[in-house]
């Protein structure tokens, strides 16, 4: 068995395609990254500096999947991704058809897509949107409806339903207190444009009037915020050369209310200037007038899509899969299978490097279903890239350490868990902190059983090994930052351990087992907008289809017809094979 370190090399496909090459994510200023397990594979002839693609991806043998696992796995997500996924396409022939009504949409869970007779395969006459159950005994005839649709299938449409998810949600992880006003951009003004943000007190405090002033709110730390902007803008310009796609520069602000919960007060969206034309920037707020309501129902649609894709890209696949990789690789080249950290980490790593290599595989690759399926298309695993330079700090990962530098919480030893958090209903981190506390203790009962004390941690030469090779290797890129724990007491062994164990455990099934139930019905969570704002340079044309038909036109801006079939089935038959 091979346990060694490359860089994401292999991505991309230029050797079947020039469309198909993708930058190299690791090893580089750049495009700084975390390390993957190296395949041996010989080199492309396009670029010598990425590996050639083929059909299977090497992992080590104690990696690999036991007997139950690979049949659930073949049967469930290898044979939804290789086989009905792109019989999609021969009969959505269209990729960029739409749906002409929200009727058709939720008829998907009651009649399913007719499809072609698969090769070699039992005829399934109709496809379920429930991918996995569709595969496992081809004989249930739609999709699986999502709990929040068959509760109430016009909840999408209410300001509550977007924001709850910021606290309760697949995503819980972006929401921050405002901590500055005004808010500014970072970014060089001379390429981006003017960096003050749209929310201005004028715009926001008619919002929270019935509560007080913007002064106010900041002092009693009632502003909250989910801020794409900076990370978006630069990619703006280049996605929008794509066909069937746009993005914006995105910020959402949100008002904690007397009785506790998130009001949402206004989204910005921002384009950069581009094609000789000046920066475009303009804030929503909600409306009861016709074509304000509809503005930000297109707003929300279009910040949901992006928080959609940094969702995937980041707080579940790098935050968890990609970050976790490197230290499996150092845990089987630096461990040994008796020592007693080597035993503590292996449960909660089992399989991982398996299905991250299906994932280089099928979904974050050139042409996958990520890039197929959401805004940022073949930039999606380049903005991955910087979210990991700009973002990413082990220090950082723990959940109490989190929700700090998030200013969602500070340090109270009065407080439950050691913390007052600034929103008292936030499940997650309500939930996450007892979770927290509790693999808290049972890793320093673990580990005080093994080391009495400090000695003890620092004579451990291949604890010492693996901690220094997580860093100088496995994120090799960042290993000369100074917020590296070090490994010299028990408590610093316990604070790293929990940190990987949380990571892989709690953390991923937050950001992992929620897909389907937001998003299984995608107007709730639309994966991709492919429109411009109605009102960004409109023609006189658009403008008045927007005012005749307004429904019509975000129908338009939503998930094609195969975009969200194809966003369906990562939803369904990835999560569930994902579980371990």
């Amino acid at each position: 068995m091979i346990y060694d370190y490359d860089v994401y090399n292999d991505l991309g496909d230029p050797d079947s395609n020039p469309e198909l090459a993708r930058p190299v994510l690791g090893g580089s200023k750049k495009y700084p990254y975390p390390r993957r397990c190296r395949t041996g594979r010989p080199r492309g002839k396009t670029d010598p500096r990425s590996e050639r693609r083929s059909d299977t991806f090497y992992v080590p043998r104690d990696e690999e999947f036991s007997e139950e696992k690979e049949i659930s796995f073949v049967t469930k997500t290898a044979y939804s991704v290789h086989m009905l996924l792109p019989s999609l396409g021969a009969t959505l022939k269209d990729p960029d058809l739409g749906f002409p009504s929200f009727t058709k949409i939720t008829q998907l869970y009651k009649e399913g897509i007719p499809i072609p007779k698969l090769k070699n395969q039992a005829s399934m006459q109709i496809l379920a949107l429930r991918l996995v159950k569709a595969v496992c005994d081809a004989i249930d005839k739609q999709f699986e409806t999502p709990a929040m649709l068959e509760k109430d299938k016009f909840s999408w449409l209410r300001d509550e339903k977007f924001s709850r998810p910021t606290l309760a949600g697949v995503n819980p992880y972006s929401i921050k207190l405002v901590t500055e006003w005004p808010l500014k951009s970072a970014l060089d003004p001379d390429v981006y444009g003017p960096p003050e943000s749209a929310f201005t007190e004028e715009l926001v405090e008619p919002e929270i009037k019935d509560f007080m002033t913007i002064g106010e709110a900041l002092k009693q730390k009632k502003p909250f915020i989910i801020d794409y902007h900076d990370l978006l803008l630069p990619y703006v310009s280049k996605v929008r050369q794509i066909k069937g796609t746009t993005l914006y520069g995105s910020r959402a602000l949100f008002f904690l209310t007397p009785d506790g919960t998130l009001k949402p007060i206004a989204i910005e969206l921002t384009c950069p200037p581009m094609e000789g034309k000046p920066q475009w920037k303009q804030a929503f707020t909600p409306s009861l007038e016709t074509v304000g309501l509809w503005l930000w129902r297109f707003a929300k649609a279009h910040f949901l899509a992006h928080d959609c894709g940094y969702h995937e890209l980041v707080s579940h696949w790098l935050r968890t899969h990609c970050v976790t990789e490197p230290y499996i690789i150092a845990t089987n080249r630096q461990l040994s299978v008796m020592h007693p950290i080597y035993r503590l980490l292996h449960p909660h790593c089992c399989y991982a490097m398996k299905i991250n290599a299906f994932a280089r595989q099928a979904l974050i690759n050139a042409d996958g279903i990520i890039e197929n399926s959401f805004s940022p298309g073949k930039y999606c695993m380049e903005l991955c890239s910087m979210a990991y330079d700009q973002q990413w700090r082990f220090d950082r990962e723990a959940l109490p350490a989190d929700l700090i530098n998030r200013r969602i919480a500070v340090e109270d030893r009065t407080a439950p868990h050691g913390l007052k958090l600034m929103i008292e209903d936030y499940p997650f981190a309500n939930n996450g902190l007892m979770l927290w506390d509790a693999l808290k203790q049972w890793v320093a009962d673990y580990v005080n059983y093994y080391y009495k004390d400090s000695s003890m941690v620092r004579s451990d030469t291949e604890l010492q090994a693996w901690w220094t090779e997580i860093r100088t290797k496995g994120h090799e890129d960042k290993k000369d930052e100074p917020w590296w724990p070090v490994l010299k007491t028990p408590e610093g062994i316990i604070g790293t351990i929990i940190t990987i164990v949380w990571v892989a455990s709690a953390h991923h099934s937050a950001v992992n087992f929620g897909q389907y139930a937001f998003a299984g019905y995608f107007p709730n969570r639309p994966s991709i907008a492919r429109t411009n704002m109605p009102c960004e340079d409109p023609t006189e044309e658009r403008w008045k289809r927007f005012l005749d038909n307004p429904g019509s036109e975000l129908l338009a801006c939503f998930p094609s017809q195969i975009q969200a079939t194809k966003s369906y089935g990562y939803s369904t038959c990835v999560i569930k094979s994902f579980s371990g």
